[in-house]
């Protein structure tokens, strides 16, 4: 699975005019033969710029369908909904700052981009967290921004694999994660998935054996469900 970086294309705004946009669009028509005559005769150019206006807006239909055009157009373009998808699949795919790693004696490396001012992660509650996970060689195969929203999951009991366990809820020198934290953890295999391929469908598998995964948590909050 390749990965490519995101390419935001923008509407060329002159792919949207018409070849007659200084006409549609500007509040003045600028003609070197057209400026005003001492005669009190019409000249020829104001005659044929007349000729021109009427020729024009007496298919009023041809104007209208102009007019729709380019609105749809203009809309497709400035959707916010579209630009907002935008961002997520780019923000997706953006790593957080580089940082030096800690290492615990499990192996699990960590290391905090934003020290969260919140509570800490509550033992065998549900949270929110948003991720993005990358193989060693920066290759995305998850991401919580590409859905839209984040992950609630059950910390500490077992219920995400080892390495998210001890990353988020602490533990073996790893500190606890406090809500709005941001923190990077390299999860050696034996804290993944260890050496059996995983994410597996119809025989394709998502994530390979002794895999080493990168993530990038950002600890959004205590999932409000909680039971009190």
């Amino acid at each position: 699975m390749a990965v490519t970086a995101l390419a935001v294309t923008v509407p060329n705004a002159n792919l949207l005019q018409t070849s007659n946009r200084n006409f549609f669009f500007s509040s003045k028509l600028s003609c070197s033969s057209c400026s005003p005559s001492s005669d009190s005769k019409p000249n020829k150019n104001k005659l044929k710029l007349a000729s021109t206006l009427s020729s024009i807006f007496s298919n009023n239909k041809s104007v209208a369908d102009i007019g729709l055009g380019f609105l749809a157009a203009l809309v497709i373009a400035l959707t916010p909904m579209d630009a907002n998808a935008t961002r997520v699949e780019y923000y997706a795919t953006v790593g957080e700052p580089l940082c030096e790693y800690n290492y615990a004696k499990s192996g699990l490396g960590y290391c905090d981009i934003l020290e969260g001012a919140g509570d800490e992660a509550p033992y065998a509650e549900l949270i929110n967290v948003h991720y993005t996970a990358r193989f060693a060689d920066g290759i995305v195969f998850d991401s919580s921004y590409k859905r839209g929203r984040p992950l609630t999951m059950r910390i500490g009991v077992g219920k995400v694999i080892k390495g998210l366990d001890q990353g988020i809820f602490g533990g073996d020198g790893v500190p606890p994660m406090r809500i709005g934290g941001k923190r990077k953890l390299k999860i050696p295999p034996e804290l993944a998935y260890g050496p059996e391929p995983a994410g597996c469908f119809s025989g394709d598998c998502n994530i390979p054996g002794n895999a080493t995964l990168l993530y990038d948590i950002n600890f959004v909050g205590i999932y409000s469900g909680n039971r009190k």
